[in-house]
Order: C-alpha cells, then structure tokens, then sequence
C-alpha cells in the first residue's frame, strides 16, 4: 500500500514538473526542471527495485544534460523564442505516441508478478546457474557483467559519449571566454 502511494505521489510530481517545463519560457529555469524530472525518474526506478538505471538516470539524465544544457544556454539565448502560433500537428502526433504506447503495454504482466515470463525463466536461472555459470560469489554483480554485459557496456558507453561531451563543450566554452577576453 505503502509504495502504491509512493509511486502515485512520484507520477504525479513527474506530472507536475513536466506541465512546467512546458509553461517556462526562461531555458534556465527548463534545464533546471529537466534536471529535477530526472531525478524524480531515479526516484521512481529505485522505487521499482531498478537501482542500476536509476544511477544511470541520475548520472545522465540529471548530472551531464543539465550541465550540457547549461552550456549550450551560455552559448546561445537565455530566453525561448515565441511561436506565433499554437501548433496543432505536434500535440496530434504526441497524443497518438501517447496512445500507441499505452495500448502497447496493456497486455504486459503487473509489475512483480510471480507468473510474468521474467520471473517463472530468467531469474530462476540467474539464480540456481550464476554460481557455476560465472564463478562470481556477488550474484547481482555477476549478472551485471556476464549475463546483461552488453547492457551494462551500452550504460557506460552512454555514461563515458556524455562524460566526454561535457568535457569538449566545457573546453569550447572557455577558449571562447577567453578570446572574447582578449578582444577586450
């Protein structure tokens, strides 16, 4: 029950921040919120017992966008530009995404269901063979290298593409300060 309302809570906080987001028209106050909804998300993973892409949501999604965000709006305006219009076919287009998405997952198991094909297959075998299979006496940690080892290089492969990213618009960032310096 406890958790149920823990996730509600969390849904309607990621709700909420992204109505906002949508609202804002100062970008710093958007990379700011962006960098709050990631960490609601992390909550919501953890919640969910995925610790792993919740470090990765944080480190990612939270840490290196908000900073590469923040350096793109150091590079260009503070302030989003006005539409003249509202648009129709963006909203169409995401209401359909929306939908789509919901009715593709309708016939998914409930989440910890004992029966679901995750639980009755994968991690029976993760359990009774990851001693043998792998030799490793952390059972989570084997499975992160061996048995989910492509995912586990996707994660840092994105951690590290981000880490360097950070690393070369930081560098542009401050050789431009200091040529805008030297103009002085």
């Amino acid at each position: 029950m406890i958790e149920t309302t823990i996730n509600i809570i969390l849904f309607v906080m990621l709700v909420v921040t992204a109505l906002a987001i949508i609202r804002m028209d100062k970008l710093f106050a958007v990379v700011m919120l962006s960098g709050v909804f990631s960490f609601l998300s992390a909550l919501l993973f953890i919640v969910m017992d995925a610790v792993d892409v919740a470090f990765t949501e944080a480190a990612v999604g939270a840490g290196i966008t908000t900073v590469l965000m923040l350096g793109t709006i150091a590079l260009t305006a503070r302030t989003q530009k006005k539409s003249p219009k509202f648009q129709l076919m963006p909203v169409l287009i995401i209401i359909i995404i929306g939908v789509a998405l919901i009715y593709g997952t309708m016939d998914m198991p409930n989440f910890g269901d004992l029966n679901s094909p995750a639980n009755t297959h994968v991690a029976a075998y993760y359990v009774s063979n990851s001693a043998t299979d792998i030799g490793v006496p952390n059972m989570v940690t084997g499975i992160l290298a061996s048995y989910r080892g492509f995912d586990t290089l996707g994660e840092v492969a994105v951690v590290f593409t981000a880490g360097v990213g950070v690393l070369v618009l930081l560098s542009g960032l401050a050789r431009r300060r200091r040529e805008d310096k030297e103009e002085l």
